[in-house]
């Protein structure tokens, strides 16, 4: 075994063995229980980034969790076509060749995304493999791949059928750039600086000319009154109450448009008047619905204003529309005022572009008769929220859930299996030759197919079935569906979980798709932060993995960015915060990392300070099997069933200690408590096997007078519980877990090829020995006393101590007795002498191990004007940085001006010093005394 871990040596190799031996299938064993996950399929235009790191280390966990318990585990692995995401990669790649998509033509620009995909598409796979993600790749899919496209246009045919599809003109999110309506989740609202500008809306009289009363209306988009078709005032508002039923007279456009009375309008904000664009805005769409206006579309689909304006704005962009309006109203003397306003501005994910609502035909599920089932499915558990919480997130939703818009108009995508005469009849079906048969059309009778996609969303929500084999009754769907848990974040309930169990009921016969939803926070950066591009926070988990220099960094930050003026300061903040570049940290400490702040569904903060103790932590772990190696190796380790072994205390403790962990850990797993998972793990391996156990096995394995039975039976259990921890740890670390399970084996007569396959621990109740423990709780604090006193008081740990022993039991001096072979050796203590009541000790050190004293006299031991000297120079130096803390603490620019974070630094540093200054002024008393 190398001296030193370095993971770079280890886990492609380890990878690639997995995967080459068919470790990530399900077992051939069907009468063992199923276990599935289905990975949230990322895009195939994707990377891997910090959110997928997390997720996909949660779910590898539950994975060989389940795999090594022996269920028939299925990770079921996929990608998903990402239509905007793809057509533009591929648009780009043309364009970068002068060529457009329209220059080629449909038919060949799809098959020049094929080709991307099948060149380029499989670089987050890839990734994740770095990741030690262990899903069954011989199974993957491709949301566009044969067997799922033929389930979507079953799904789209099947639902239409039944009237729960149509098509209809409403009101969607559209992308000015892009040329396609998108979804809510595809649009970043993000603040920005604008303004407010107020105009006067000229009353009309009853033959509809202008009067001289005028009502303020206000908006943060002037060129949308163009398409205004009415004034809201609240109906409840005296000041207007008169004028509902009235029109206004649309000052440059000169139509009539009526004032009405509706809720919408806010008395107390603004001047209560709110101008209605019901063609393109949310809110006022449902307000015209509500009182029958007008909805008038002043938009081409590239947001230049149309012919349905005033000549002299036709052709106009948006925001020259803008300019020339306000100017002309401003000459008209209706201008009132405009204040400066911040405002929530959406743009598209992808484009950037200004988003527009946006009056088009479009095609719609009706997807309120699917909710009602998905609700109750919910309600009476057949769907658990982990954590429960998240459940009146899901029902705030569904209770009012819209009809969803599933057409894009695009190229890349499902192609919707819609046909038209040229009457613009509908006919669906699954291909033109099953539409004239379905419909008895003859074959020159003329049809054309619809030009538009589906959403993405729509080929995901049937992801848990289809991929299993659906519309065909497969063994795959037989054995997995319903599936065991869905991991996401709460960003995606609407979008896509609440989808699939409307889709997952409807046509997998009422059956949820999954029992439980396991919901997980967002990773933020160390300050909190979320990650992103723009504020240049951003860090890659395969940097971590792997490390990155300096200036490999400052280039990934800084470059490509949508906001290039940002680019020095956060070059600046990337050297204040990564001076050396990031260290190479290796796959396992990162998966550790997420296990341990993976707390039911709060975010967390990833910092490398984490990290790098995590990665110590690997180190600890290899450093301990490289001991155990040096005492077992070429010995005798108990394998031969006849020989007896005989159990120190020690022995019998770790053991003890192993069954209460691997309870622990089994509980905290079924429980989806993943960072309390890694908690016990962590301080078994560390604060018991590791500080102490190692240390406990030596005066037994490196004593002349310990019997062949005792030293067999150490060895035996050293490299036994480290194997069972190897174990315990390899669902969150598989390849150090792997790498060093391959070097023990032979000592533990294990035979499989893989870690990956053992059994998962299970907790023997006999082994668990209370008595072994509480003795050895006695044994630890004694030595702790002692090693205490020795730190405190600056003495050498080599040197041997004559203690006294006063206000002892019978109890403790057994214990003593039975155990003086580890207290000797690992306190360091000379001799003992135990006092007996009345009998005076000479000025000592104290440690108390319950209601004994443990006494180290410090005459002979301690040079009195020496240590005084110390202790003065290091009360000295303490009380200076003490001073300088607590001025910084009472100066207002900095308690009242620096970061609440710094300040809280402080002040804790503060109270350190304190602690240390009091303890250090008591042990100069002590030691002037002497």
């Amino acid at each position: 075994m190398d001296k030193t871990y370095a993971p770079s040596n280890i886990e492609q190799r380890w990878y690639t063995h997995w995967e080459d031996q068919g470790y990530f299938s399900p077992s051939d064993n069907n009468e063992s229980d199923p276990y599935c996950i289905m990975i949230p399929p990322p895009n195939v235009t994707g990377t891997l980034h910090m959110g997928h790191a997390f997720q996909d280390t949660i779910m590898d966990a539950l994975i060989r969790y389940h795999r090594m318990k022996g269920d028939n585990t299925l990770w079921q692995p996929g990608t998903d076509h990402a239509g905007i995401a793809t057509q533009m990669v591929v648009e780009r790649q043309l364009e970068a060749k002068g060529i457009s998509r329209h220059d080629i033509g449909r038919e060949k620009f799809l098959e020049k995304v094929w080709e991307w995909k099948e060149e380029s598409g499989g670089q987050i796979t890839q990734q994740l493999r770095r990741l030690g993600a262990s899903p069954d790749w011989e199974r993957e899919r491709f949301t566009m791949d044969d067997g799922l496209s033929a389930a979507v246009t079953q799904t789209f045919e099947q639902l239409y059928d039944e009237g729960l599809i149509y098509r209809g003109k409403r009101l969607v999110n559209w992308d000015t750039t892009l040329h396609t309506a998108v979804s809510d989740i595809e649009v970043l609202n993000e603040e920005e600086n604008g303004y407010m500008w107020h105009f006067r809306y000229p009353v009309a009289d009853d033959t509809g000319n202008a009067t001289d009363d005028f009502l303020v209306v206000a908006t943060t988009r002037p060129e949308t009154m163009l398409g205004d078709s009415g004034v809201a005032v609240n109906p409840d508002d005296e000041r207007y109450q008169h004028l509902i039923g009235k029109n206004i007279l649309l000052p440059l456009v000169g139509r009539l448009i009526p004032i009405v009375g509706d809720q919408h309008a806010d008395p107390e904000k603004g001047t209560g008047c709110v101008k209605i664009t019901p063609a393109h805005d949310f809110n006022d769409y449902e307000v015209g619905a509500r009182h029958d206006l007008e909805k008038i579309n002043i938009f081409t689909i590239d947001a230049t204003i149309n012919n349905t304006a005033p000549e002299k704005y036709r052709g106009l962009d948006r925001f020259e529309a803008r300019k020339t309006i306000v100017a002309d109203l401003d000459a008209l003397g209706l201008l009132d005022k405009i204040e400066d306003h911040k405002l929530m501005v959406p743009r598209g994910e992808r484009s950037g572009t200004i988003i527009e609502p946006y009056l088009t035909d479009q095609w719609y599920v009706n997807v309120a008769p699917l909710a009602e089932p998905a609700i109750e499915a919910v309600k009476d558990g057949r769907i658990k929220f982990v954590p429960d919480a998240y459940k009146n997130m899901y029902f705030s939703w569904m209770n009012d859930i819209q009809d969803w818009c599933i057409s894009r108009q695009l190229w890349w995508g499902h192609r919707i299996p819609a046909w038209y005469d040229d009457n613009d009849k509908i006919y669906v079906g699954k291909t033109e030759a099953a539409v004239r048969e379905k419909y008895q059309l003859a074959d020159d009778f003329k049809l054309r197919q619809d030009n538009d996609v589906l959403d993405t969303w729509f080929s995901s929500a049937l992801w848990p079935f289809s991929t299993l084999g659906w519309p065909e009754k497969t063994d795959a769907l037989k054995t997995w569906y319903p599936t065991n848990v869905l991991v996401t974040g709460f960003d995606i309930i609407f979008f896509w979980v609440a989808r699939m169990i409307m889709f997952g009921m409807k046509f997998m016969d009422g059956e949820v798709p999954f029992k439980e939803v396991y919901m997980h926070g967002l990773v933020r950066d160390g300050d909190g932060q979320k990650m992103s591009k723009s504020k240049g926070n951003v860090i890659d988990p395969l940097d971590v993995i792997d490390g990155i220099s300096l200036e490999d960094l400052l280039e990934k930050r800084s470059s490509n960015m949508m906001q290039p003026h940002l680019a020095e300061k956060i070059r600046k903040a990337t050297k204040q915060q990564f001076p050396n570049g990031i260290p190479a940290y290796g796959t396992d400490a990162l998966r550790f990392t997420f296990a341990s702040q993976a707390s039911n569904g709060r975010d967390i903060r990833f910092d490398l300070q984490r990290i790098e103790g995590n990665r110590n932590f690997c180190n600890k772990i290899w450093n301990a099997t490289r001991y155990v190696l040096m005492q077992t190796e070429d010995k005798d380790v108990g394998l031969n069933a006849n020989d007896t072994l005989e159990l120190s205390l020690a022995d019998r403790w770790i053991l003890s200690q192993l069954q209460t962990t691997t309870i622990e850990v089994t509980e905290h797993f079924e429980k989806y408590r993943f960072d309390l998972a890694a908690k016990a793990l962590y301080e078994f391996t560390w604060g018991q096997y590791c500080d102490w156990y190692l240390e406990l096995s030596k005066p037994i394995l490196f004593s002349d007078n310990c019997s062949d039975a005792e030293k067999r039976g150490t060895r035996h259990t050293l490299v036994n519980v480290l194997e069972s921890l190897l174990r315990l740890l390899h669902p969150i670390m598989p390849f150090i877990t792997e790498e060093i399970w391959q070097t023990i084996k032979p000592l533990t007569g294990k035979t499989n090829d893989t870690i990956m396959l053992e059994a998962y621990p299970a907790a023997d109740e006999n082994l668990i020995d209370k008595t072994a423990s509480l003795q050895l709780e006695w044994v630890k604090n004694f030595i702790i006393g002692i090693r205490k006193i020795r730190s405190e008081m600056d003495i050498k740990p080599s040197k041997a101590l004559p203690i006294l022993l006063q206000n002892w039991t019978d109890t403790d001096k057994q214990t003593f007795d039975e155990n003086e072979i580890f207290i000797n050796s690992l306190a360091k203590v000379e001799s003992a002498e135990w006092l007996n009541d009345g009998d005076e000790a000479p000025e000592s050190a104290t440690a108390l191990v319950g209601e004994m004293k443990v006494l180290i006299p410090l005459a002979g031991i301690i040079d009195k004007d020496a240590e005084t000297t110390r202790l003065s120079k290091e009360i000295e130096k303490i009380q200076k940085g003490l001073q300088g803390l607590e001025g910084r603490l009472s100066n207002p620019n900095f308690a009242d001006k620096a970061p609440a974070n710094v300040v809280d630094q402080v002040r804790k540093q503060a109270e350190e010093q304190k602690i240390a200054l009091a303890q250090l002024k008591e042990q100069l008393v002590k030691i002037q005394a002497m």
